[in-house]
């Protein structure tokens, strides 16, 4: 992997921390499992031109699992969207940088999401309309784990797989934790890989924490053009902090005790000396 794909990746991690830190509290545990994932997409697969957020020939992402905004917002950030001052703005009034993904606010956000499902049909109809107009571009729908609990992500599957909606890559975050617990004690999803096989996608499996890994099964992913597709993202909640990742009480971090701060604390001066020394030898 691109020596620059890993660094973008530790910024990202450390962006989240930084900013969920400074504002107190926040959710953590399911931005940082998607951290590869968009170092991947906005290091080396995705088109895109952060001077102009709404060129038409660049790619889609819709972010059904709208609570891991932070993980968005740092990464746009870090590939030149807005200033890196903004993400200190998370939350505030008047804020470019919502809870939620908002299209209206942030440059590089194309839909608002946050009521969870309702990502999925607005994906499958942006990826309807650039086949409508034989666009070659893609659209990267991300959705949580906990979020196929909804039944609108399964209606949009159906219609997806239907029309051999290729140009949507459909990216599950199975990071096994939702807001309530555990996803196989809430509702047991099974084999997320075996019933997306079943509802006729073309589909695979991969470490999420794994650069390469990714970014194979996306190339892979874009070469189907049969049926359409799904990659299945094996993450833990809290990914690269060992003290998230082991924190039940994961998906939203209230940073209001000395624990947590310290653990934070320690991880982002980890991060920043890995950057750093990395950076010298790109």
């Amino acid at each position: 992997m691109d020596k620059k794909v890993e660094i973008l990746a530790k910024k990202v991690r450390y962006d989240i921390l930084d900013m969920l830190q400074h504002r107190g509290y926040g959710h953590l545990g399911g931005s940082l499992s998607l951290v590869e994932l968009f170092a991947v997409l906005y290091g080396k697969q995705m088109k895109y031109d952060p001077k102009n957020p709404k060129w038409e020939g660049r790619d889609r992402v819709v972010l059904s699992k709208g609570h891991a905004g932070p993980v968005w917002y740092s990464t746009l950030s870090e590939c030149g969207f807005f200033g890196k001052e903004k993400l200190m703005t998370l939350n505030d009034g008047g804020t470019m940088l919502p809870s939620h993904p908002d299209r209206t606010k942030t440059p590089g956000v194309d839909m608002t999401t946050g009521s969870l499902g309702q990502g999925t049909s607005t994906a499958a109809g942006i990826a309807t309309a650039l086949k409508m107009k034989h666009s070659d571009n893609y659209v990267y729908l991300i959705v949580g784990d906990g979020e196929l609990n909804e039944g609108q992500c399964w209606e949009a599957f159906q219609y997806l797989a239907n029309y051999k909606m290729n140009n949507c890559i459909v990216i599950i975050d199975d990071n096994k934790r939702q807001l309530d617990g555990y996803t196989k004690d809430v509702i047991n999803p099974f084999s997320i890989e075996a019933k997306m096989k079943a509802f006729g996608f073309n589909t695979q499996t991969v470490k999420g924490n794994n650069l390469d890994a990714i970014d194979e099964a996306i190339t892979k992913a874009k070469s189907v053009t049969d049926s359409a597709v799904c990659i299945v993202l094996d993450t833990i909640k809290g990914q690269g902090v060992k003290f998230f990742e082991e924190l039940l009480d994961n998906h939203s971090v209230k940073f209001n005790t000395e624990e947590v701060n310290r653990a934070t604390d320690d991880a982002k001066a980890s991060l920043k000396k890995e950057i750093e020394e990395e950076e010298q030898h790109v």
